[in-house]
């Protein structure tokens, strides 16, 4: 059984404007550890059932430095739990591609960011690693780490650009809201 056929409970994702997804989240200590593991399959679930391919905590309303990130949910499942993710390097070299979140649903645009970078975290048992990423894994890796900074991929954007995917998805999110 997969982690996305689990009877786990799905958490609600918040959605642009909400405030939460502006703050900043802070380090995971080894007292929230429990509650971690708690959170880590609830988030899989809700990845996988959005579906998306990244999750950060502050999209679920916890404001913990907390990452999860399978780029391969349609295929053999590759789960990756980041706990205090930072990026200890980052290439010179950019490269865009054309970003989507979870907390802004239907919107896309061309993000250009690092091509490559090193990021150092915990696993969930604590144990210090690093992964490296280019290509769609460099991406979501920034991605994901920017939302425990309050950053969102529309940040990247000329005011223009943002100010109309923020416009869109505000008359989107009220459409949804009136047909329910």
């Amino acid at each position: 059984m997969s982690v996305a056929e689990t009877e786990t409970p799905l958490l609600p994702i918040h959605i642009v404007p909400d405030p939460v997804l502006r703050k900043v989240a802070r380090a995971v200590t080894p007292a929230d550890m429990e509650e971690v593991r708690g959170l880590i399959p609830a988030m899989f679930a809700t990845m996988y059932a959005a579906p998306g391919i990244g999750l950060a905590a502050p999209q679920v309303g916890r404001l913990l430095r907390l990452v999860v990130i399978d780029l391969a949910p349609e295929k053999v499942l590759e789960p990756i739990v980041l706990i205090n993710p930072e990026i200890i390097a980052a290439s010179d070299e950019t490269a865009s591609r054309e970003e989507g979140c979870l907390s802004l649903p239907e919107q896309y645009a061309e993000v250009t960011r690092p091509a490559r970078v090193a990021v150092r975290y915990l696993d969930e048992t604590g144990v210090k690693k690093e992964i490296e990423g280019e290509g769609l894994m460099a991406a979501c890796l920034q991605h994901e780490i920017d939302h425990l900074n309050g950053v969102l991929f529309v940040d990247y954007l000329s005011a223009l650009k943002r100010n109309m995917l923020l416009r869109k998805l505000a008359k989107e999110q009220k459409d949804k809201a009136a047909r329910k």
